[in-house]
């Protein structure tokens, strides 16, 4: 029964998700958190960073890290079929309509409405990422405005965005260097590991 929730899971994000793994996130989470209950807020903000840090598309490390956390190995490998089928299905159907029917004006204006759609779905799913881990309730943390601010974290998020809007630096040496900033802030600081 888990394999046939793990496939029909990541089978509705792999179908419904347009624009990409940033846009799944929010699906990614109705399902694996609001839904079956297989994972925390924690586990999936960690589930984020993992699926962003591995090679491939968000989406299918994070089906394939969920399978593998419910199920072991085949939950992994089903979840990843479910999350890459319709996708498969539903980019062999639109290349063979889109040869065939491209410069139809109606097409381009669908495609036009989609786009703020999209990056409407990217933002909810950034600020379900970061408001999570500014808001933890750990050490070291700022009480602004009634809330435990983590000031590092913020300071973080603000100097990769100022790095990746006004440099040409690689994103994952950015990741990197702030994963490297917060290991020596808690050598320094003493904060122990968690």
């Amino acid at each position: 029964m888990i394999y046939v929730e793990l496939f029909w899971a990541f089978f509705q994000i792999g179908a419904f998700s347009f624009g990409g793994g940033y846009a799944a996130m929010p699906l990614i989470q109705a399902q694996v958190i609001d839904k079956y209950h297989w994972m925390s807020m924690q586990s999936f903000t960690d589930l984020v960073t993992i699926s962003q840090m591995t090679p491939g598309p968000i989406a299918i490390n994070a089906a394939t890290f969920v399978g593998n956390q419910v199920a072991g190995i085949p939950g992994a490998v089903i979840a990843t079929i479910g999350d890459i089928l319709p996708s498969c299905i539903l980019v062999t159907i639109l290349a063979f309509l889109y040869t065939r029917y491209r410069r139809l004006a109606l097409l381009q204006e669908v495609l036009k409405t989609l786009r703020p759609a999209v990056v409407a779905l990217i933002f909810a799913a950034g600020l379900q990422i970061l408001v999570p881990a500014v808001l933890e309730s750990r050490e070291n943390v700022v009480y602004i405005a009634g809330h435990n601010i983590q000031l590092r974290i913020v300071v973080y998020f603000l100097a990769a965005l100022l790095l990746l809007r006004k440099t040409k630096w690689n994103p994952i040496a950015i990741m990197a260097g702030c994963g490297m900033a917060e290991l020596a802030a808690r050598l320094f600081t003493a904060i122990p590991l968690q």
